[in-house]
């Protein structure tokens, strides 16, 4: 433990902390003594007790309006936080769905393809049998002649 000296109302308090904590002590100390100081200022001497409590109190609304504004960013951050789940769930949503779509584009270009092919097949029989008739009537023709 280390122990940290502290003026306060013109007196010296000697007070304990954890090793380490010293200047922190002395932040909290100093700011409990600059409110009250202002206080005794303001107010005049209405005596120490009195001081101190208003004091105390001060340092209370203060930390409660904190502590207010506190539990506000902490809704904003979870409403935050939902709304980025909520819109991540849709982006991986919208992937899905357009992964699918080009799946089924590749689906049917590929069955495009298969029926492209077929027709060039079939082309390719009726041009070869009408070519081959051809070939038959003007020999048969020219047999004739």
């Amino acid at each position: 433990m280390a122990n940290v000296n502290i003026k306060f109302n013109g007196k010296d308090f000697l007070l304990s902390c954890d090793d380490g904590q010293e200047d922190h002590l002395e932040q909290l100390a100093n700011h409990l003594v600059n409110k009250f100081d202002k206080l005794k200022s303001d107010l005049g001497n209405i005596g120490e007790n009195k001081l101190l409590l208003i004091t105390s109190i001060k340092i209370m609304d203060e930390y409660f309006e904190t502590k207010k504004k506190v539990d506000v960013n902490k809704k904003e951050i979870q409403n935050i936080t939902e709304k980025f789940k909520e819109l991540k769930a849709l982006a991986y949503d919208y992937k899905d769905e357009k992964e699918n779509e080009a799946k089924k584009l590749s689906e049917n270009i590929s069955s495009l393809e298969i029926e492209i092919q077929k027709i060039k097949d079939e082309y390719d029989k009726i041009i070869s049998s009408t070519t081959q008739r051809i070939e038959e009537f003007v020999q048969k023709t020219n047999t004739k002649n």
